[in-house]
């Protein structure tokens, strides 16, 4: 247990849940509708600390700002920068009361939102505010339309105690986009306030990756993958915040999916694996293929530029090469084939292509190479 936790534990501290702290007062003064950085009136006038339980929330009453986006922490740690497609609607992320919803300086048309808990978030760059001040709105619900800037369309994303802006990643995943289960403590120290967490998940817990050549069958012919335990660090959707533009299958048959976003962006490893081919390939172009656990091989193809070489071990998430349209490819996008035991797959068996993330199912999977959802 952190020692500043377990004195305030000790001395009595005020605990709140994640939505008993509330501020029912939907009246604001002036400048709590035109700054984004104010103190919040009464955080701290029951005691100097105050707790949030993240352990026990239900899904309805989270939401990240921009499901489909990619998130990236800018403003030295203090903000997110999450991008995405032009026209995508932007989330609540708790409960609460708009506070600010104005055209602001460099953060344009922003929404600020004081939840029960006693955080605020702030959704800048917005095209266009779907709220007014004194709305009370719920998390999930739809506040603005995301905008962006120079060419590019993103959100400008951030989360507040007291009128102060606090790293992100102390609340949730930025690759994930889920919520870590803790507690969140923020205690009054002068103008400042500081936080502490109180048992960080096993999903934050530093521990050894699995190895790549253990033999999942030794025992059996068959092995049950729970798509639903896979760790969050274990997997990533190859192209984040992008859209299919041509399915597996179909009429053309199709070897994989293909997936855009924007010429030169980062293209993932979807596991851990080892790179097992890395230059070009006929049709395919700049060419990527990773074998993986399990008996798995993923491949990716029509890069600009890859950044690996074969032999060398990978990460799930790690960038290994740039969206391009080399080969035979009438625009920029990635190819992206899925593989089992040499087999050719679907990857919508393993990828949800609308949620980009993996499907909530249990694969059997079979020493033969054969493969069911259970």
């Amino acid at each position: 247990m952190n020692k500043y936790i377990g004195s305030f534990l000790l001395a009595g501290l005020l605990f709140v849940s994640l939505n008993s702290f509330s501020q029912n007062n939907d009246k604001f003064s002036a400048s709590e509708q035109q700054q984004i950085s104010v103190p919040t009136p009464g955080l701290f006038q029951r005691s100097n600390a105050f707790s949030i339980n993240f352990h026990s929330l239900k899904g309805s009453e989270y939401s990240f700002p921009l499901p489909v986006g990619k998130a990236s922490l800018v403003d030295n740690n203090q903000a997110l920068e999450i991008t995405t497609q032009k026209g995508d609607a932007v989330k609540c992320m708790f409960d609460g009361v708009v506070r600010l919803s104005r055209e602001l300086g460099l953060y344009g048309k922003v929404v600020v939102v004081r939840h029960d808990n006693g955080l605020e978030t702030v959704y800048g760059q917005n095209a266009q505010n779907l709220v007014k001040v004194g709305d009370r709105v719920k998390a999930g619900q739809t506040i603005a339309i995301v905008g962006g800037n120079n060419g590019r369309t993103f959100l400008h994303f951030a989360i507040m105690v007291n009128g102060s802006r606090i790293n992100p990643e102390i609340i949730l995943g930025i690759r994930s986009h889920k919520l870590h289960k803790q507690i969140v403590t923020c205690t009054r120290a002068g103008k400042h306030v500081n936080i502490t967490t109180l048992g960080k998940p096993k999903d934050d817990v530093k521990e050894k990756r699995p190895g790549l050549d253990e033999d999942v069958f030794a025992e059996s012919s068959t092995y049950e993958l729970d798509l639903t335990a896979l760790k969050s660090e274990y997997w990533a959707y190859p192209l984040p915040g992008c859209k299919v533009i041509s399915p597996y299958g179909g009429a053309r048959h199709h070897s994989g999916v293909d997936l855009k976003t924007r010429p030169n962006d980062n293209v993932v490893s979807a596991f851990d694996g080892v790179v097992v081919k890395a230059g070009p390939f006929s049709g395919y172009g700049n060419c990527i293929r990773i074998r993986h656990r399990y008996g798995f091989e993923t491949l990716y193809s029509h890069q600009s530029k890859n950044f690996v070489k074969v032999g060398q071990k990978v990460k799930a998430g790690d960038v290994i090469g740039l969206t391009g349209r080399t080969g035979r490819a009438t625009t920029e996008h990635l190819h992206f084939e899925l593989y089992f035991k040499g087999r050719r797959l679907n990857p919508a068996v393993v990828f949800d292509h609308n949620k980009h993330a993996l499907q909530p199912v249990v694969l059997v999977l079979g020493k033969n190479g054969s493969i069911k959802k259970k």
